[in-house]
């Protein structure tokens, strides 16, 4: 059985396994390496055009209904003074935030625009109906266009958010 040492020697004489910078081959002169062609937009271009992640989102398939219980946006906002835009996901912006180890729980509403004050005012209507009409707290931040609402009401407000069609 070697000793330390011996084991320590060993191990740098050896070849680095599992693809070290120390054993891969050093660069060799330029007119070693084969020469290659740069093709733009050769017609098999289609084929790996196919293999991308898309840039955007596509938009999304008009159906009567969807299995996953997901509704696309169909208000405006004129109607009401305001409006909760969707995520470039095409899903309602409504998300909670656990704060002091899970103690905390917040319900934010997001991208919201125009009166936020009556969509304020209308959320809380809908949480104190589930709360049996117990007062909850909120909070506006009209410069993000937020409304922060303590507890965990996020199924809630979200099917009250597709229910009006945002």
């Amino acid at each position: 059985m070697p000793n330390l040492c011996t084991r320590r020697a060993l191990l740098h004489t050896q070849p680095a396994c599992l693809s070290s910078f120390r054993s891969s081959k050093e660069l060799q002169p330029l007119e070693q390496y084969p020469d290659i062609e740069v093709l733009h937009n050769p017609p098999e271009w289609k084929y790996v055009e196919r293999l991308l992640p898309p840039t955007l989102v596509p938009a999304p398939v008009a159906k009567p209904a969807y299995p996953s219980g997901w509704q696309p946006a169909t208000a405006d906002g004129t109607a009401e003074g305001y409006l909760v835009a969707r995520t470039k996901n095409h899903m309602v912006p409504v998300y909670l935030q656990t704060r002091f180890r899970g103690e905390r729980r917040i319900t934010v509403v997001r991208r919201i625009q125009g009166n936020i004050w009556a969509l304020e005012q209308e959320l809380r209507e809908v949480v104190q109906r589930a709360r049996n009409g117990k007062i909850c707290a909120t909070r506006v931040n009209e410069l993000s266009g937020q409304i922060h609402i303590h507890g965990d009401y996020v199924d809630i407000l979200r099917e009250h958010l597709k229910s009006k069609g945002f």
